[in-house]
């Protein structure tokens, strides 16, 4: 898979990717490491080129969420052009792959509304793509059983049970998702079994996926699968090989399975997908392995106060001897979806600035009443999407005096909020009292929302074209982590295949790289 500029079909040629990655972003590392709360407390926007800024504040909204997905207007300056262009070029390529020319036999079919009952439209994408993709991985190296890695609640599982006929593994941290897999997956055999016997079809019905609940999805665990007879009468027996009592569905296949495995993982979180490549390397009974990162934030990594060898960040020989670091915002960044904000409309993203000026303004207040707060890098929670919610509906009450909101701020700074000045501070107002409930604390006794405002409100016009040159570096991030994984993988040697693919389409499902590899 190529990038305009970059390739990493070998490991040298990852290598020089990610070094590229690298010291293109260390001058940015004021970007990189800043956390917007703290936009008007510390000024942030002070450390970006002035140039940039001065530009973008009269930017229309929409130009300004291009800028993580690479768009660029002429009238910029260059030198803001050559920043966007060369992070599109050092970002791997999201436009969905070509399954069918890369893969071989890969047979993608629709879900029935039987098995895609429950499901939104996002995980019906990835669960009818990722198990088309996952049959033939298992097809290819004639593993006989599937393992899905934090399943959930055993949508893939048992679509790969039920529509693709394989002997499944469903493994999970928590026991309320086994049972809802298993109360799920029962009510879809019963389906099976009684369009057969309509039909008078002697074929037999497909099994249920089996399904075990381990509190710790760990290498040792997944490696003791394999050690293990999957079969309903000799799993019990050895639940101690598998660390945390493993529970087993009632399904009537009493064969013993083979030990040979193939591991799958949707979106398995922070360290899991590491765990699964680690597995995949360290034992020979793992054929080959699918996996689909995200939550990135949640990745451990290697620092001067945790030098823990099985870290999720780096895994790579490479990139462990660059002794480079990310830091937690870097990966929280990672997480940004540059293909969901260029899907947002005017009005959506200008609410969006507008929640970050609310919380950014609401840090002052934090800054200046509650410094011991503060220092505790605090949560407000939900709060943006709750006041998002509350603005569609009143849009949706209101659109006569929306419109003309809208035609009013035709002729002024299109980053000023749609709304007006007093009902932007009621908003604010509400934001803040909201968030102090949140955090269970008191209203300070001299607390002046409104000065707080009116100081903040003074560069309210800046924030958006801030987080958006930040959230443009996002899918660079994303990409030095997924090549790390992909070189730990090439570094093992000729006995493995591995490529990277874009499988999923990224307007439904931003994290939509797959690892593939398998032994040869």
């Amino acid at each position: 898979m190529k990038s305009s500029k970059y390739s990493c079909n070998t490991r040298a040629e990852t290598l020089e990717w990610i070094t590229a990655i690298i010291d293109f972003l260390q001058p940015y590392s004021f970007l990189i490491n800043a956390h917007v709360v703290n936009f008007f407390k510390d000024k942030q926007w002070e450390a970006v080129d002035e140039e940039w800024m001065s530009c973008l504040k009269d930017e229309k909204p929409e130009n300004i969420l291009l800028i993580p997905s690479g768009g660029v207007q002429d009238h910029w300056p260059s030198s803001l052009k050559d920043f966007i262009h060369t992070l599109r070029s050092l970002s791997f390529p999201r436009e969905q792959a070509d399954l069918q020319a890369v893969l071989a036999d890969v047979d993608m079919v629709p879900l029935s509304t039987v098995l895609s009952q429950g499901m939104n439209l996002k995980k019906k994408h990835e669960v009818e793509v990722l198990s088309a993709v996952v049959s033939s991985v298992v097809n290819s190296v004639g593993a006989p059983t599937v393992v899905d890695v934090g399943s959930g609640q055993g949508y893939l599982a048992q679509v790969l049970s039920f529509q693709y006929k394989h002997s499944v593994v469903a493994i999970d941290s928590s026991s309320h998702h086994g049972k809802v897999t298993d109360a799920r997956a029962a009510r879809i055999r019963k389906h099976f079994a009684a369009q057969m016997r309509k039909s008078g079809s002697g074929n037999k019905c497909p099994d249920v996926p089996m399904t075990i609940t381990c509190r710790v999805l760990s290498t040792e665990m997944l490696k003791a699968l394999t050690d293990v007879p999957l079969e309903k009468n000799d799993l019990d027996s050895n639940a101690s090989a598998l660390n945390e009592g493993p529970r087993r569905s009632q399904s009537p296949n009493d064969a013993i399975r083979s030990c040979s495995l193939v591991l799958a993982g949707l979106h398995a979180c922070g360290d899991l997908s590491v765990t699964m490549l680690r597995t995949f390397m360290e034992c020979e009974e793992v054929k080959a392995v699918v996996s689909i990162g995200c939550c990135y934030n949640l990745l451990s990594e290697k620092s001067s106060e945790n030098s823990c060898s099985k870290c999720g960040f780096p895994m790579s020989a490479g990139l462990k001897f660059l002794n480079f670091s990310l830091g937690k915002n870097a990966r929280d960044l990672a997480c940004q979806s540059a293909e969901r904000w260029s899907s947002l409309g005017e009005d959506a993203g200008l609410q969006n600035f507008e929640l970050h000026s609310f919380r950014a303004a609401f840090q002052m207040v934090l800054s200046k009443h509650y410094p011991e707060v503060l220092a505790t890098s605090p949560s407000i929670g939900r709060q943006g999407k709750a006041f998002r919610r509350q603005q569609q509906r009143k849009a949706l009450e209101t659109p006569a005096a929306v419109d003309k909101t809208r035609k009013d701020n035709d002729n002024k700074n299109p980053l000023k909020q749609t709304s007006s000045n007093s009902d932007t501070f009621s908003s604010f107002e509400k934001f803040c009292l909201s968030a102090f409930s949140s955090l269970n604390l008191e209203h300070p006794q001299d607390l002046d929302l409104n000065a707080t405002w009116n100081e903040a409100d003074a560069f309210t016009e800046l924030i958006g074209p801030y987080w958006s040159i930040r959230a443009a570096l996002g899918p660079v991030l994303e990409t030095l982590i997924l090549l790390d994984r992909l070189m730990f993988l090439q570094e093992q040697g000729d006995s493995i295949e591995v490529m990277m693919l874009p499988i999923f389409d990224p307007s439904i499902s931003p994290r939509n790289v797959a690892i593939i590899a398998r032994r040869l």
